[in-house]
């Protein structure tokens, strides 16, 4: 419970039936999903289509987050429109250097969207197309304008226009017609490196493309969805509620490697809004099955209630406190937690959640660099602190 590999699975699992897989693996398009709940918002699924454009294994691409596909010459201004994108859980569409796992930079159109839970319009997977863009042209881009290049595909012919003098040449691969390789620094009379934001525009046809193939996958997905009751959807089909929590939010608490659940007071018995990867490894249960539930579950009839009541008093005083607590995982064994509860404030100093950082006593969460477990508690919760300080402000999800 809890591997990499088992969240994976689970990602789909607790969403669609058995043969979403093999209905995606059908598609032509190349394509992968994200879930933005898994530490490191990775990959769990990747199509054939991709993976031959790409290059990569599939068990080389599954757990891996996308910025493996980026490089040198990707652009920095576009990553951040994609990390914006995701931010306020919208579509984008934009043209995109990525590179194959030979080293190869392409260019594609990159196309994500969003996939929404009917049922309570929290994000749970992002879906990315891409769609290779044609080399009939490639325009550059500096500090002093746009440069173009008319690329010839028939080996090393293309005429070239640049500003300055070219720090490293333009080639081609003779052996691939029309496979060039661009690069991006280039030099003034001052000797002084220029940084060149290449940029490809896609045609309407392969902008078309992308369309078509994200209402295609989420078709398939909403289909399978419904086979299991949970069902998805391609836009948010309910307002959000105040216990949802951002797609940015979520990426940064999973940068956060101890066990730890957050719990929203504003809402009726307090449920979990977000559980880390390690607390379900510690727990054995799967992530749905924690979220929205009070964490009275890990409780069983040897709990010492006076460790509860303490908990409750530290809540109703919104004081920090630690309890060492017996706790029971999904599968009935016990184990003794040392328990850490804080206070989160938002932004504007109002408590926002409440954090639970379990720690099993007899040393198995070992390995914090020496540091004491008090001193790693206190340092997971003031990692959650500060992302929930830096994102309240403008991490929620969008109402779009």
């Amino acid at each position: 419970m809890g591997s990499p590999l088992h969240l994976i699975e689970q990602s789909f699992n607790a969403r669609y039936s058995s043969w979403v897989r093999e209905a995606l693996d059908e598609l032509s398009d190349n394509f992968t999903i994200t879930d933005p709940f898994i530490s490191g918002h990775p990959i769990v699924f990747a199509s054939g289509g991709f993976l031959k454009m790409s290059g990569y294994a599939k068990d080389e691409v599954l757990g891996r987050n996308g910025r493996i596909f980026q490089g040198p010459g990707t652009n920095r201004r576009s990553v951040m429109e994609i990390r914006e994108a995701i931010r306020e859980e919208r579509t984008i569409q934009l043209s995109l250097l990525n590179y194959r796992k030979d080293g190869t930079p392409f260019w594609m159109l990159f196309h994500l969207s969003p996939v929404f839970s009917k049922e309570d319009g929290r994000v749970v997977h992002f879906v990315a197309v891409q769609v290779p863009i044609s080399r009939k042209s490639i325009c550059l881009e500096n500090g002093f304008g746009r440069t173009g290049y008319g690329l010839v595909e028939d080996g090393c012919r293309f005429q070239e226009i640049v500003f300055g003098s070219c720090r490293r040449e333009l080639c081609t691969d003779a052996s691939e017609a029309g496979r060039v390789r661009v690069l991006n620094s280039f030099t003034n009379s001052d000797d002084r490196v220029l940084e060149v934001e290449e940029y490809c525009e896609a045609s309407d046809l392969e902008k078309q493309k992308a369309e078509t193939a994200i209402n295609t996958i989420l078709s398939v997905l909403t289909h399978y969805s419904e086979l299991t009751g949970r069902l998805v959807c391609r836009k948010r089909c309910i307002s959000a509620g105040i216990g949802l929590l951002g797609s940015s939010l979520n990426i940064s608490l999973g940068r956060i490697k101890q066990s730890f659940v957050l719990t929203d007071p504003h809402l009726p018995d307090m449920p979990i809004v977000y559980v880390s990867d390690a607390f379900l490894k510690l727990t054995g249960y799967e992530r749905h099955e924690v979220l929205g539930r009070n964490c009275r579950f890990l409780s069983g009839v040897d709990t010492d209630a006076k460790a509860i009541a303490q908990i409750r008093e530290s809540i109703q005083t919104e004081q920090a406190c630690t309890v060492r607590i017996l706790n029971f995982r999904k599968d009935k064994s016990s184990f003794w937690n040392l328990l850490h509860i804080s206070p989160v404030r938002n932004a504007t100093g109002k408590i926002a959640f409440y954090v639970g950082v379990q720690m099993e006593e007899d040393g198995k969460n070992a390995g914090g660099m020496g540091l004491s477990p008090e001193m790693r508690q206190l340092g997971a919760v003031g990692a959650v602190k500060v992302a929930v300080r830096s994102l309240s402000m403008g991490a929620g999800p969008s109402k779009s």
